[in-house]
């Protein structure tokens, strides 16, 4: 780079090609590649190091919680590359994000590179020309709040994981881990399924019927409208809402009449003859106001609930956008637009829909939540001028095309007229005839007509309470909306025929139907993204990987759209409330995040809070809320206990090494054996293992199988069982018992020193009730001597593994064509499968999934190709493996070379060298990184 020129760093390369296509020539803009240094593991400290201040947490919390940093292994040749550009630059653009994490990239650039030129920090919300011309003309200096602000919650999250996983490794599983959100997130799920596990169902039943004007002169005689029964004898009927969920009344429900099945079909009885008459008639003006746009919470919620993206599909699809000068930054709090935005709102509003569909005056939204943070502006659109959907149709295709549109549609509606109609509510009467008559009976409907329909003409918001709700009465929610009884969001419109007080009506199809209570739906994704933010819990930009980490991890798994919490997760939330109640509260948790909002104000010093958190008053004792008063007041923790949960009459599931199980406690035993034990199997739900369908586990495990008969070569009993990995025969063998007067140790030695039985899974084509004897010793037979190598004197075997049956000669395997080779293959056949080349398991090389185009930095083609661990891109020479949200159908070219670019970026990775007992260098010192010294340097 010649002397003059500017260096541009941004994150991404993505981002770096578009910006540089703005700056010419005099710019060189270059990707970090995210962040370049963290806190290593204390395993990977240099030696002199290991058993110093930074030796437990690569912190030092005894002096100022300074922390030790280090490049990343993967990015010291990209820090490298950085530095020569530096060399030959008059002057350093940090042009990282402006939210915490951005500005910390930033900080740390100037921490690794040392400039010694002028650093500007570049900033701005969109990558157009317009603002990356105006971000230029507007620089600014590095913000060290911010930065305190993320350094402070990256090590108050090294100290929780590394303070309190460990407590999960021995009491519950090795490979666990606890997080300030993330143990909070799975709370949320545990609880909810604790209230379904609770939930008593109420039955109850209702009268419903179709109604239409007696009069046949009538202008609306034969327009019919249901109707449900509301009040009996003057009492309000109970619906759905009036149950709690022990399936008794609400004491709010004080009065109304519970109606059994008997007094229903009674009531319809009473009213074959009677004469139903307009009791009242009522007409309300319906108005709706459009939602705010996006942030970046609420669009991980409508994603969800439109398009069906998971939380990390959506924000990676975002980010996408938001790099290829499509939409504004992903990541905001505000719902605000910029004047500019609002222009173009209302402007295209009105070029689509009409200047009838825009207000007179621009609509404000401002921020409900009280921590509101990095609040620049809501995703919208980039640029002064929006492009429609239609218009970026060519660009842009899949994820990006749908969410761009979601993006479009409710910034563009944003700024529309309300929706405007009328609501009409009508009671119908009937006197109850018959020996169980209990009065009058009082039947209402209601019909909403949208006359303009305004905004809902471009969008209309979708509502997780809306798709559970039950018997919900309408109601005003939302953004103004009024409540309807639809899934999703979508306005219910019945118009009512034309009526008045007095009109006689007549009834078609009155019938008696009964009901039952649902237990409280499951979180969702979008539900739960809601509820942390209500909570104030985290910050939206970090549910993404949170709801990923939680998942990971096994805490949670996916059933459709819900989150069922794995019994796991019941274990280490247990845990956390009885030994770490306070750390996921969920007021203290919201506090701790208000608190890195006062640091990032440069309200509150980070050293400070830090203190406060990890050593509360300085007592040491867990009444203090200080993180180590909590661990040194622990005590003996019951493992068993805190892996146990009683479900009924001595049954209880236990949490266990290999999976969740239940056992018997009822059953007495001999000293040293177990109780009766079950596995659960994994499509059962915490909330579906009653006490009955653990009597059936336990009855099914008890079973010893089904007898196929005897061995005629060995005499042993062959049966066939139901496993845990499916179901399996295998064969009974007569083993003497291990002396119980022997040490633990010495019974193990013993039970590993006996014979295993052969035992081997079911083929494809069997099952448990159609397996014979015959098929049972065929599987046993195997692995299968084929033959010997004549070249090699090396034997072939015929073996049926996990990925399918193969053929094995020594380390060298071929893929079969199915199961029924593995008893039929020849020798001959054999060798000649060996001459083929190996070619991904054995099998012929696949013909790509999909060709994607020329790669835009290297010219080769890309494609995708089927690999052993799934999916992956390829130009011939990187792979990367298509990350788990997208598809080889939804991915685009631009992402796929943006993957591609990434992992080139990276470089290849190499094994660690083995590390000489030399000290480091003196530029690996801890003194080389001094929060107050360093920051202040930074900003001169």
């Amino acid at each position: 780079m010649s002397a003059g020129r500017k260096l541009v760093i941004v994150e991404s390369p993505t981002k770096a090609r578009k910006i540089q296509g703005y700056l010419g020539d005099d710019y060189v803009v270059e990707a970090s590649v995210g962040h370049i240094r963290d806190l290593p593991q204390p395993s990977e400290l240099p030696a002199d190091m290991k058993k110093g201040p930074y030796g437990k947490f690569a912190v030092d919390v005894d002096n100022g919680f300074d922390p030790y940093y280090e490049v990343y292994g993967d990015k010291k040749k990209k820090v490298a590359e950085l530095r020569r550009e530096l060399k030959d630059a008059d002057e350093l653009y940090l042009a990282t994000d402006e939210d915490r994490e951005g500005e910390a990239i930033a900080w740390h650039l100037i921490e690794a590179l040392k400039p010694k030129v002028p650093v500007k920090r570049m900033v701005f919300h969109e990558i157009t020309r317009e603002a990356i011309a105006r971000a230029l003309e507007n620089t600014r200096e590095l913000d060290t709040d911010l930065v305190d602000a993320q350094e402070t919650r990256r090590i108050l999250d090294r100290l929780y994981g590394y303070e309190v996983s460990p407590v999960l490794w021995r009491k519950v599983r090795q490979g666990l881990s606890a997080g300030r959100v993330q143990s909070v997130a799975t709370r949320l799920v545990v609880e909810r399924e604790r209230e379904r596990m609770a939930f008593v169902a109420a039955e109850y039943w209702d009268v419903t019927g179709t109604f239409e004007l007696a009069d046949p002169g009538h202008d609306d005689a034969g327009k019919a409208f249901g109707a449900r029964l509301v009040e009996l004898g003057g009492s309000r009927v109970a619906a759905g809402r009036d149950f709690d969920d022990r399936g008794q009344l609400k004491a709010a429900a004080k009065g109304v009449v519970h109606l059994d099945e008997a007094t229903a079909h009674g009531v319809v009885s009473g009213l074959a003859d009677a004469t139903f008459t307009v009791r009242s008639l009522e007409t309300k003006p319906y108005t709706r106001r459009p939602a705010a746009p996006f942030t970046t919470s609420t669009l991980q919620q409508e994603a969800s609930r439109k398009l069906r993206m998971s939380s990390r599909q959506a924000m990676r699809t975002a980010q996408a956008l938001y790099e290829n000068g499509y939409i504004t930054y992903m990541r905001t709090d505000s719902p605000s637009l910029s004047s500019e935005a609002t222009d173009a709102a209302r402007r295209q509003a009105a070029e689509l829909y009409g200047a009838d569909f825009v207000p007179q005056k621009p609509r404000a939204y401002a921020s409900k939540s009280k921590g509101a943070q990095e609040a620049h502006e809501a995703i919208r659109p980039a640029g002064d001028s929006f492009r429609t959907p239609a218009q970026v149709a060519r660009e842009i295709s899949g994820d990006q095309f749908r969410l761009y549109e979601l993006i479009w549609k409710r910034t563009v509606a944003s700024q529309m007229a309300d929706a405007k109609g009328s609501t009409a509510s009508v009671r119908v009467v009937a006197p109850v005839a018959g020996p169980d008559a209990r009065g009058d009976a009082v039947f209402a409907a209601s019909g909403t007509v949208i006359t303009f329909r305004g905004f809902l003409a471009a969008y209309e918001e979708s509502s997780d309470v809306d798709r559970y709700a039950q018997d919900a009465p309408a109601a005003s929610g939302g953004s103004g909306a009024a409540g309807n009884g639809k899934g999703g969001g979508e306005q219910a419109e019945a118009r009512l025929p034309r009526m008045a007080e007095g009109d006689a009506l007549a009834a078609d199809g009155l019938s008696a139907d009964g009901h039952s209570t649902s237990a409280p739906p499951r979180y969702t994704e979008a539900s739960i993204v809601k509820a942390l933010e209500e909570l104030g819990i985290g910050r939206p930009s970090t549910y993404a990987s949170t709801i990923s980490t939680i998942m990971d991890r096994g805490y949670v798994l996916t059933r459709g759209q819900a989150l069922v919490p794995s019994w796991v997760a019941f274990a280490v939330v247990r845990l956390l409330e009885e030994h770490f109640g306070r750390l996921i509260d969920y007021d203290f948790t919201a506090a701790m995040e208000a608190d890195l909002d006062e640091i990032a104000a440069g309200a509150k010093d980070r050293v400070e809070w830090l203190d406060q958190f990890y050593r509360g008053d300085g007592s040491g004792t867990a009444a203090t809320g200080g993180l180590r008063g909590l661990l040194e007041g622990l005590g003996d923790i019951d493992a068993r206990g805190i892996n146990s949960i009683p479900l009924g009459e001595g049954i209880q599931l236990r949490v266990g090494r290999y999976g969740p199980y239940v056992e018997d406690l009822s059953v007495e035993v001999k000293e040293g054996e177990n109780p009766p034990r079950a596995t659960v199997p994994d499509d059962v739900a915490p909330d579906e293992l009653t006490l009955a369908k653990a009597r059936e586990l336990l009855a099914a495990g008890a079973d010893d199988g089904k007898e196929l008969g005897t061995d005629p070569a060995t005499g042993t009993t062959i049966v066939a069982r139901s496993g845990r990995y499916g179901p399996y025969v295998t064969e009974l063998l007569d083993l003497p018992p291990v002396d119980p007067s022997l040490s633990a140790a010495a019974q193990k030695r013993a039970k590993a020193a006996q014979p295993k039985p052969r035992t081997g899974s079911l083929l494809s084509t069997m099952t448990l009730e159609s397996v014979t004897l015959e098929d049972a010793l065929r599987i046993l037979s195997l692995p299968r001597v084929v033959g010997t190598d004549p070249e090699t004197g090396t034997e072939i075997t015929a073996q049926n593994g996990r990925y399918g049956p193969y053929l094995k000669k020594g380390t060298d395997s071929r893929t079969l064509p199915d199961e029924e080779s593995l008893f039929t293959v020849t020798l001959d056949e054999a060798l000649e499968l060996y001459k083929q080349p190996k070619r991904g398991r054995g099998r012929t090389a696949a013909p790509p999934l999909r060709e994607l185009g020329q790669d835009p930095e290297t010219d080769q083609p890309v494609v995708i190709k089927e690999g052993r661990f799934g999916a992956y891109i390829t130009d011939g020479e990187t792979n990367r493996t298509l990350p788990r949200e997208l598809t080889p159908d939804s991915v685009t070219p631009e992402r796929a070379f943006e993957l591609l670019a990434e992992k080139r970026a990276q470089g290849p990775k190499k094994k660690p060298a083995r590390k000489a007992p030399a000290t480091k260098p003196a530029a690996k010192k801890p003194a080389a990184k001094k929060p107050a010294a360093t920051k202040a340097a930074a900003k001169k």
